[in-house]
């Protein structure tokens, strides 16, 4: 347990739809201090919409990949009315989706997959004036990411609907390939390509793979 030296910024929106993962942050917001009356629970966007208009939200706790969209959607209404401090806790890895987040005004990024215990530090630098990210995403933007690369890809993301990553995932899924066989294709993980399908469904304004073969068709996006 981390020991609390902190003010702790109450009440918490915890925008979660996964139990489990839901009960893990109530474990670690308990350890660094809260207690369970100062959380607010929601499970969708529509849920969570309601909650920040009949509560002054002190700190927030959001994933991403949600029933009815993306989390980035609270983000920005949260940021509308409010400064409290936000921190992202999803399966999304991919560098344009941390952006989006980032951009539309998350304090901080961290991955599902991190141990509790490295959680709860993220929790409490969040909380502290801090703005973590995680390790895999920071050595992937060190790496892979220079000045010159970042102007360029925001005259892509001006000039193009897709990423090029997203753009190669649509043609495996007008292949009929399963996520599992993009997966095993791309060697990515399941849960990136999931993401990046997710985003593409935002994108195009859809809500199945059926229609956004025929939108990007449309749109030329697809031959």
């Amino acid at each position: 347990m981390i020991q609390n030296d902190m003010d702790l910024p109450f009440p918490v929106l915890i925008l979660e739809d996964d139990a489990l993962m839901q009960q893990r942050a109530e474990k670690l917001l308990l350890e660094l201090g809260y207690s369970s009356d100062l959380f607010l629970y929601a499970q969708s966007i529509r849920e969570a919409k309601k909650l920040i208009s009949e509560n002054n939200v002190g700190f927030a706790l959001i994933d991403l990949g949600l029933p009815d969209g993306s989390g980035i959607e609270i983000i920005e209404y949260l940021r509308n009315s409010s400064t409290a401090p936000i921190l992202v806790i999803s399966t999304c890895n991919t560098q344009e989706t941390i952006f989006e987040a980032i951009q539309a005004g998350a304090t901080g990024y961290f991955l599902k997959e991190r141990d509790d215990f490295e959680i709860c530090l993220s929790i409490r630098s969040v909380i502290r004036g801090g703005a973590p990210i995680d390790p895999f995403i920071a050595k992937q933007i060190l790496e892979k990411i220079s000045f010159e690369s970042i102007e360029n890809n925001s005259n892509q993301v001006q000039n193009e609907l897709l990423s090029k990553r997203e753009n190669e995932i649509l043609n495996l899924v007008a292949q009929g390939m399963s996520n599992r066989e993009i997966s095993e294709s791309l060697f990515l993980s399941k849960y990136t390509i999931e993401c990046h399908i997710k985003n593409i469904y935002r994108k195009l304004a859809v809500n199945n793979r059926s229609k956004a073969i025929h939108t990007a068709r449309n749109l030329g996006l697809l031959a």
